[in-house]
């Protein structure tokens, strides 16, 4: 609650102390100043709240369901029963169901069982229950429980529960705050003993004590880098970037290191068949041009090795070219049954398929790499050279290459293996459980185009330029990687691939600093890839979408998972999530967290600077012998109004200042004061004190005088800090310095308030030429310090 912060117990406890020894008005009044700050607090806490509920909206799990014929992607509340759930890899099953059909489906079901491995699920009518992760496969599922009344809605058991520990800033605040805390406890303590002790007048001493703590006390401290963290992340989320929880808008500004996929991230993710190669006749069709007979076989073959509604890229480029071309021949098979899949591995990069075909025989189809289809199909050497030729040629013109092979007809397995001879096997027996175990032939190459983001080479250039290397991770051939990386713009040299990481990592080395190019990854390999930059000393940021990018998203120091493509698993790992899947409001997200940080060490100058004048000249009752206790707790709590709204939305809002994007990452260890923030806040704070303490110290002047001119420097001089600490041209800023300014206005107009504060009313040009004074001094110390930087530029 607002009324538990310090600043207004403090300010209660005065309020209570003024009304003991008789003094109403003064009361009241600090009454009033203590229900303004609670508003005011109340109404940050709001705009808090509503940044994170709206995060959480926007971080809530989708779930893909049939409902009425129509595919449907709602969230889990919108679930209704009988909906049939459509499951894929790496969903998040968002009810309870009873399987209806499923391939190859197993479920991770830890989170209700804590049994670490998958299990299998394949009997209709078996259920599934909400939590559980599509580890493999797919299916589909009949809703028969939804919300609570779910098997995990009944033990109350929910991954938004999760905590995150404490970030950098929130340890740098915490400790900051505890320090200066004690520091103004002891400090108070020793106020009020001593003024007490000397004077008798133990009522007046505690208020001057109380007064000191007010001056000293950090509370804005914590309000600002919790407001500052959940306005940053709903900023993030305007430009296409969700954060997972608030603090993960603070790692941003320290990212070395971009390691990112290159479907989807650094291309359209918009997959069109180019060119296809017939095998071994290597006739050639591109894009645009007639498809004939020749090539009608390896088009077919390419579609049997494709899943059903597929949701790969390039999958669903192939199913959209066969359904143009072959609509109304014999090369589509709807009516055939799928007997079974082999999917990829990681020592055999093709993905199989094996159906029944009308006349009750077997027939298989595969594609993948195509050193792998040379490798399935048990080429000769020189065949398999001439075979992979042909496919660095497609390759160096920046197409993804497949190659395609077919089973012989019947789909025979190899001789030495099969029981009964040539042939498939008595059915009863089963299809095998390698796909080795067929005979292969290839049919062709099939070369894909998935054309670069616009704004991706734009969007390099700005990462380099702030001192952030790009690395682009890709499944494709080394050739296609290259061509690939040279229009984005990255640094020419070498293409390392997934292989060749491998033989690294059993070698023992793994150094790869001057790599940015990696071919034929496999998923699990990202992990190896993030350990050995974090070895480096690289503060990485990891691009992801898949079940097994997970390790590596949560290993990465900044996790990014995809939010079109990107399943369940990934967006739960990562702490980012790029919502339209693009490279290029990745670098916006981390220009906007500089601009974040930067912002909040503003804030956080501020507030130190603003402080020291206040504390000063509360100190100096314990300091001076006799000195009168000018600033009272009514005034520093209307000081307060100034303060508050100028550290928690003034400084949140102001834009980035000219040449963040050219510096260097923040270190990670970095303090939360950097040399040029401390500079900067003691040389304001410190003409801010030295004219405090003159008006203080003023000898000619009544106490009334020096504690008018005392506020009105504070008030005035507040205000002017806000906009010296901004970019003087912007109108947040020129904003800030008027808040001073108006209050003080406000004190002027209303009559009888001065009196009431026990202040009066200052001859015309005083505050004025206040005002200017404090504004060429502060401009001065600002011109000062300009050329200091806790980075320098890239250049």
């Amino acid at each position: 609650m607002a009324i538990l912060e310090p600043t207004n117990l403090l300010l209660l406890a005065c309020a209570l102390i003024y009304g003991l020894i008789g003094e109403r008005h003064e009361a009241w009044i600090l009454l009033g100043f203590v229900a303004a700050i609670c508003l005011l607090d109340a109404w940050q806490q709001r705009r808090s709240q509503r940044a994170l509920a709206e995060l959480a909206r926007l971080s809530s799990p989708r779930a893909r369901v049939v409902r009425g014929g129509v595919d449907l992607e709602l969230p889990p509340d919108q679930v209704q029963l009988g909906d049939l759930l459509r499951l894929e890899e790496g969903d998040r099953v968002g009810a309870d169901a009873q399987l209806q059909e499923g391939v190859g489906l197993w479920l991770d079901t830890s989170l209700l069982t804590g049994e670490s491995l998958p299990v299998e699920v394949s009997q209709r009518g078996q259920l599934i229950h909400a939590g559980s992760l599509v580890a493999s496969g797919r299916g589909l599922a009949e809703v028969v429980a939804v919300g609570e009344t779910t098997e995990l809605g009944r033990l109350g058991r929910s991954l938004a529960s999760i905590t995150p520990p404490p970030t950098r800033l929130q340890r740098h605040t915490r400790r900051l705050t505890a320090r200066l805390t004690v520091l103004a406890l002891a400090l108070c303590a020793a106020l009020a003993v001593v003024q007490g002790g000397l004077s008798g007048d133990w009522s007046t001493a505690l208020l001057a004590a109380l007064a000191l703590a007010l001056a000293v006390l950090p509370n804005e401290i914590p309000v600002v880098l919790a407001l500052f963290l959940a306005l940053g992340a709903l900023r993030l989320a305007r430009i296409g970037v969700l954060a997972r929880w608030p603090a993960a808008v603070e790692s941003l500004g320290s990212a070395t290191v971009l390691a990112v996929d290159k479907t989807g991230t650094l291309t359209e993710n918009r997959m069109a068949v180019q060119q296809l190669l017939s095998w071994p006749q290597a006739a050639l069709w591109q894009a645009g041009e007639p498809l004939e007979e020749p090539w009608h076989r390896l088009l077919e073959l390419a579609l049997l090795a494709s899943r059903h509604d597929p949701v790969d890229a390039m999958e669903q480029a192939i199913e959209r070219l066969a359904q143009a071309e072959l609509r109304h021949s014999e090369h589509l098979h709807p009516d055939w049954p799928l007997l079974r899949e082999y999917p990829l591995s990681p020592d055999l990069l093709v993905f199989s398929q094996l159906w029944c075909d009308a006349g009750g025989q077997w027939q298989i189809a595969a594609k993948g790499a195509p050193e792998a289809i040379a490798q399935l199909c048990h080429l000769s050497p020189e065949r398999s050279a001439a075979l992979l030729q042909a496919a660095e040629g497609l390759a160096a013109q920046g197409l993804r290459v497949l190659a395609v092979a077919s089973g012989l007809d019947g789909a025979p397995r190899h001789p030495e293996l099969a029981p009964c001879g040539d042939g498939p096997p008595a059915t009863d027996e089963g299809p095998p459980e390698a796909v080795h175990d067929y005979l292969f032939k290839p049919i062709g190459l099939i070369g894909l185009a998935d054309p670069l983001r616009d704004d991706v080479p734009a969007a390099i250039a700005l990462a380099s330029g702030a001192g952030i290397r790009v690395v682009m991770i890709t499944g494709d051939a080394p050739q296609t990687a290259r061509a690939i990386a040279d229009q984005a713009g990255l640094p020419a040299g070498a293409v390392l691939t997934g292989a060749e990481l491998r033989a690294m990592e059993a070698g023992g080395c793994t150094d790869l600093r001057d790599l940015s190019v990696f071919a034929r990854v496999l998923p699990q390999q990202k992990l190896q890839i993030v350990r050995a930059l974090q070895a480096a000393g690289e503060v990485v940021a990891m691009t992801g979408d898949g079940v097994n990018d997970a390790p590596a998203l949560k290993a990465a120091d900044i996790g990014v998972a995809m939010g079109k493509r990107g399943t369940a698993v990934a967006r739960e790992s990562a702490d980012l999530v790029l919502l339209g899947d693009d490279f290029g409001s990745l670098v916006q997200a981390i220009a906007l967290g500089r601009r974040i940080e930067a912002n909040l060490h503003r804030a956080l100058g501020y507030t130190l600077a603003i402080h020291l004048p206040i504390a000063a000249v509360s100190l100096l009752p314990l300091l001076v012998r006799g000195q009168p206790l000018l600033l009272l707790p009514v005034h520093i709590a209307l000081l307060h109004l100034v303060i508050d709204p100028a550290c928690t939305v003034i400084f949140e809002a102001m834009p980035a200042r000219a040449g963040l994007m050219r510096q260097p990452p923040r270190p990670p260890d970095a303090p939360l004061f950097g040399p040029t923030t401390w500079h900067r806040a003691l040389l304001q704070g410190g003409v801010m004190t030295a004219l405090a303490l003159a008006i203080a110290g003023w000898p000619d002047l009544s106490a009334i005088d020096r504690r008018t001119l005392l506020f009105t420097l504070l008030l005035l001089g507040g205000g002017v800090l806000v906009w010296v600490n901004g970019e003087s041209r912007s109108q947040i800023s020129q904003l800030g310095g008027v808040i001073g300014l108006g209050l003080w206005l406000l004190l002027q107009v209303i009559p009888g308030l001065n009196a009431l504060l026990l202040l009066r009313p200052l001859p015309g040009l005083i505050p004025w030429v206040l005002l200017v004074t404090v504004g060429i001094l502060l401009l001065s110390s600002r011109f000062s310090s300009s050329g200091r930087s806790d980075q320098p530029l890239i250049t």
